[in-house]
């Protein structure tokens, strides 16, 4: 996943050079997949086993980047396409996002799974810490992946090419598939508490539809008993109408998130997702397009990661010190000041200098972002029941994936790599807001009556 992530902006922008307009495509597609799909997905991990989303997981995801990967391979070759069989070129462009967009679904089920539940379970019986240290771990893991996936393919396009880089891609997919499979499976059979989890939720599904059938028969036996038959008939085919509506996947689980005390919080993370200030899909387009070379963004993606391996390491023992909250309220203020020579690189002539200050100042921006990420992710373990987790997890990764879509909707519209500053400017408002909406959730949760050091906090950040 890490490396089609890196190497999907580099293969847009030379399918279609000096031009965002289809890396923001892809991109678009691909947030809009999650955006839409990610509350169904959260409900469809609900009722599943842990091995039937496993299964569905791995083989899904990888067969789709494997086919994405081939189409790239054919573009790449075959460059012309565009120009002379133009219907075959949106074929296989149109190929590529749509597996990419069942890639990252598969991917976003497993993610679910991992974070929502199977993290929980086992630190079920634990010191609060232990899950600290396990959030800490599982994001490491996360981020090594992103460190080694950027750096192995920018010296795989440096030095080789472009194509060997896609060729690749299809071949590690092909082959990683067995291994993750057996990794997964060895930890899911070696903890029983998993599986008996697994069979919790099955049960509990079970017996909803039943009170939920129970329920409707009752109801149906008691129409015939009335002599308004008719009134109560159209009352009782109003309420099922509205109980229909209401129990649609996507309003369902929508409804769900919204009923959370962390659906404040959960939205300021979200906000953090509606930028180009990371070494995404735009911003490595539009460095690709300044002339900086391949190897050189892959190195400072992998320092962007490295710094993100940091956060894991030091939020464990800044959370313990200071609590989860006053942990979110100092990193998301430290991602904002980090991010302030973004801004100041703006008005740098030299386009090699702005660039260089961009790609560190992102990367120091990490620190922050990633601290910040797991506060939330424990406030939401804190605070969301076990009934409710996986479709509050589905209904966040969709609302941050709306997020990105609408990144990817401004860098269609403002497609010009020359601007890439308006969009550097939007995101840090971005930034703003969620460190906003952040600190008003503090101020409710911990109070000012109750906490005297609430106000040394925000005049600290």
């Amino acid at each position: 996943m890490g490396m089609w992530e890196f190497s999907v902006a580099l293969y847009m922008i030379n399918i279609w050079p000096e031009s965002l307009l289809y890396a923001a495509i892809y991109g678009a597609s691909d947030s809009a997949s999650i955006a839409v799909f990610g509350p169904i997905i959260g409900r469809w991990v609900d009722k599943l086993s842990c091995l039937k989303v496993l299964q569905l997981w791995l083989v899904t995801q990888n067969l789709s980047f494997v086919i994405a990967g081939a189409s790239v391979v054919t573009l790449l070759i075959h460059s012309s396409l565009k120009f002379t069989h133009f219907s075959i070129f949106m074929l296989l462009m149109l190929l590529i996002n749509v597996c990419g967009g069942i890639g990252v679904l598969s991917t976003l089920a497993g993610t679910i799974m991992i974070e929502r539940e199977w993290l929980l379970v086992i630190s079920e019986g634990q010191p609060q810490e232990f899950l600290t240290r396990m959030n800490s771990v599982t994001r490491r893991i996360d981020l090594c992946c992103k460190l080694l996936a950027p750096v192995v393919t920018g010296f795989i396009v440096s030095f080789v090419s472009l194509k060997a880089s896609a060729i690749t891609l299809a071949l590690w997919n092909t082959v990683s598939v067995w291994v993750e499979y057996w990794l997964f499976t060895s930890v899911y059979h070696g903890i029983p508490a998993l599986d008996q989890s697994s069979q919790r939720r099955m049960a509990r599904l079970l017996q909803c539809d039943q009170e939920m059938n129970t329920l409707t028969s009752e109801e149906d036996s008691l129409l015939p008993v009335t002599g308004c038959s008719s009134e109560l008939a159209d009352r009782k085919w109003n309420k099922k109408i509205s109980e229909k509506i209401s129990e649609i996947p996507y309003i369902a689980a929508w409804r769900v998130y919204l009923q959370q005390e962390v659906a404040l919080p959960g939205l300021a993370l979200a906000s953090l997702f509606f930028t180009v200030l990371s070494f995404g899909t735009l911003m490595t387009a539009t460095l690709e397009w300044k002339g900086i070379p391949t190897y050189v963004i892959g190195l400072g993606r992998g320092i962007s990661a490295v710094i993100g391996i940091a956060a894991t390491v030091a939020y464990p023992v800044l959370q313990s010190r200071i609590s989860t909250i006053r942990t979110g309220l100092w990193s998301i203020w430290s991602q904002w000041t980090c991010l302030l020579p973004c801004i100041a690189s703006i008005w740098i002539q030299s386009g090699f200098l702005s660039s260089y200050i961009l790609m560190g100042s992102v990367a120091i921006s990490r620190l922050g972002l990633w601290m910040f990420d797991l506060s939330v992710l424990q406030h939401m373990q804190d605070l969301v029941t076990e009934s409710d987790r996986l479709i509050v997890g589905g209904v966040q990764n969709s609302l941050q994936s709306l997020m990105e879509l609408l990144v990817y909707v401004m860098g269609i519209i403002i497609s010009d790599p020359r601007d890439f500053w308006k969009l550097a400017v939007i995101s840090f408002e971005a930034v703003t807001l969620a460190a906003f909406l952040f600190c008003i959730h503090a101020y409710h949760r911990l109070g000012r009556a109750h906490d005297p050091s609430f106000g040394l906090i925000l005049v600290q950040n």
